[in-house]
């Protein structure tokens, strides 16, 4: 745990040193394939290549995420039209074969390119590369008074649910294991996290 101690005051420094260094190093890196996948997007549908949505940060903050557009341009109007075709648990909302996605679209989302401009929300200090994945504010006020500890620690790119649970549709275990990461973080699980993310997304493994 990191809450007491030499490590609990180092870990927070040091987490966002790495935040800032890995994200500055990789969104330089990645300015041609920025510039690919955007062309891809705008050339297969109608619309921008970025998709913004409000999410819920630490204490509650809402900000601006980001990611490549993998849907067509009126996806969030469609959404209350598909509820009934929902698959996760409420409040999720997922379908495995979701009509909206483009063909550029599932590419990027099967191989998890469609999540690089998060890069950006890391840099900004909005998100971490590792911790709780930001929910919408709808999902947010589904939560219990437990689960609000959940808001307690900046939102990741990834987190332990997501690296092992790519496809998950169950909110409450999802939930679940976010707080037990809050409860007993650390660098080496951090680094845990990332490595199994890393290979879950080489390997396509519950892919969506």
């Amino acid at each position: 745990m990191i809450r007491n101690g030499k490590e609990g005051r180092i870990y927070p420094v040091g987490k966002r040193g790495l935040d800032v260094m890995i994200s500055g190093v990789l969104l330089i890196l990645f300015i041609p394939l920025f510039g690919m996948i955007s062309v891809a997007i705008l050339v297969d549908s109608r619309g921008g290549a970025f998709f913004r949505q409000i999410r819920v940060g630490k204490n509650g903050k809402l900000f601006n995420f980001y990611k490549f557009r993998s849907m067509i341009r009126n996806a969030e109007m469609l959404r209350k039209t598909l509820r009934n075709q929902n698959e996760a648990e409420e409040p999720l909302f997922k379908i495995r074969r979701d009509p909206r996605i483009t063909r550029v679209g599932r590419f990027l989302r099967a191989t998890s390119l469609d999540e690089l401009p998060q890069f950006w929300n890391v840099l900004r200090g909005d998100l971490s590369l590792v911790g709780p994945r930001p929910h919408l504010p709808e999902e947010v006020k589904a939560y219990s008074e437990a689960q609000q500890e959940r808001l307690s620690v900046k939102p990741g790119i990834t987190c332990r649910w997501q690296a092992e649970n790519r496809s998950s549709t169950k909110f409450d275990e999802w939930i679940e294991s976010d707080l037990e990461y809050i409860r007993n973080r650390s660098f080496r699980a951090d680094l845990a996290i990332l490595y199994r993310t890393f290979y879950t997304v080489l390997t396509r493994r519950n892919a969506v």
